[in-house]
C-alpha cells in the first residue's frame, strides 16, 4: 500500500486551480491556431486572434483567462493501492480549492444553497468525481466550469427509435440555442447511454480528451466527425459573429444502456477549455 499525505493532495489541487485558470493547455491553443487558419470570416478571424492574444497574456502574467473562474470540477483516479493519510480525501481537495482560489485571486462563484444564493466566499465545495483504478498512483484533474457554457448544456431521454438522427438533432439544437452565450468556438462533449446521470457525466468527461482526438471506436469517431460538420454548418462562428468555426471539436463517449432507453447529454465548453492535471 502506497501512502499519500492529504496535505500533498491539498497543495497539488491548489496549484492545479491556478494553472487551469491562467494557462490554456497546449492542445487547446493549437486548436485555436488551427481554427484561425481555417476561418474565412474577417470578424471570425479577428475574434480568434483576440482569444489567442488573451490566452497568451493570461498565461505570461498568471492572471485568469476569463473573469468567470468557474466551479472547480475535480476528477480523481485513485489507485487501489493508495492510502490517503493525515486527513480526509474530499476535505483535502476542498482545502486545495480554497487555497488555490484565494492565492490565485480567482473569483469565488459558488453559492451554498441554490435558492438562498449566499456565496461561500472561497469557491468551495468542489464537484468531485472519483474512480477507483488499478495501481498505486493518484491522478488529479481540475477542470473549472464557467456558467456561460454550462447553462447552455442539455440532457434528453431519447427513445431507441430516435437513433443517430435524434442525437444529431439534440446536438445541433443545443448549439443553436446557445448561440453566442457559450462563447464559441466550442468543444462539444456528448454522452450517450447508461442512465440519466451517466450520460451527463460521460458528456463532461468527453471534454477532457485532447481537443480533436478521435474516439478509439471507429463508429463513434465517424459520429464525431459528422456532428462537428453539422455544428460548424450552423454558421454561428467565433463569439457568435458568424463564420466557419463554431466548434473546435465534438467528442463522444458511450456506455451500455437499457433496451428501452437512449439517454443523451450535451455538455458545452467555451473556447477556454481549461483543465490541468497531475499524478502523485
Amino acid at each position: 500500500m502506497r501512502e499519500i499525505a492529504a496535505e500533498r493532495i491539498t497543495d497539488t489541487v491548489a496549484e492545479l486551480c491556478v494553472q487551469a485558470a491562467t494557462c490554456l493547455p497546449d492542445d487547446v491553443v493549437q486548436a485555436l491556431r488551427d481554427a484561425l487558419e481555417r476561418e474565412q470570416s474577417p470578424r471570425g478571424r479577428a475574434v480568434l486572434q483576440l482569444l489567442l492574444d488573451n490566452a497568451g497574456l493570461a498565461c505570461s502574467r498568471c492572471i485568469p483567462i476569463c473573469q468567470d473562474t468557474g466551479v472547480a470540477v475535480v476528477f480523481a483516479d485513485i489507485g487501489r493501492q493508495v492510502s490517503v493519510t493525515g486527513g480526509d480525501f474530499a476535505e483535502a481537495v476542498n482545502e486545495g480549492v480554497r487555497r488555490g482560489y484565494r492565492d490565485g485571486c480567482l473569483r469565488a462563484s459558488v453559492v451554498a444553497h441554490p435558492l438562498a444564493r449566499q456565496n461561500t466566499g472561497d469557491n468551495t465545495p468542489a464537484v468531485i468525481h472519483v474512480r477507483i483504478v488499478p495501481g498505486d498512483r493518484l491522478r488529479l484533474l481540475v477542470a473549472p466550469k464557467g456558467a456561460g457554457s454550462e447553462n447552455m448544456s442539455a440532457l434528453r431521454m431519447l427513445k431507441p427509435a430516435d437513433g443517430v438522427s435524434g442525437i444529431e438533432r439534440l446536438v445541433v439544437e443545443t448549439v443553436e440555442a446557445a448561440g453566442p452565450n457559450a462563447c464559441p468556438p466550442l468543444v462539444v462533449g456528448v454522452g450517450i447511454g447508461g442512465v440519466m446521470e451517466t450520460a451527463a457525466l460521460l458528456a463532461k468527461r468527453a471534454l477532457l480528451r485532447r481537443v480533436g482526438e478521435p474516439s478509439p471506436d471507429p463508429d463513434t469517431a465517424a459520429l464525431e466527425r459528422r456532428l462537428l460538420d453539422l455544428v460548424n454548418a450552423t454558421g454561428i462562428g467565433p463569439s457568435g459573429l458568424g463564420g466557419l468555426v463554431t466548434a473546435l471539436a465534438v467528442h463522444v463517449e458511450t456506455h451500455p444502456c437499457h433496451i428501452a432507453s437512449l439517454p443523451a447529454a450535451v455538455n458545452l465548453q467555451c473556447h477556454a477549455a481549461r483543465h490541468a492535471e497531475a499524478e502523485l
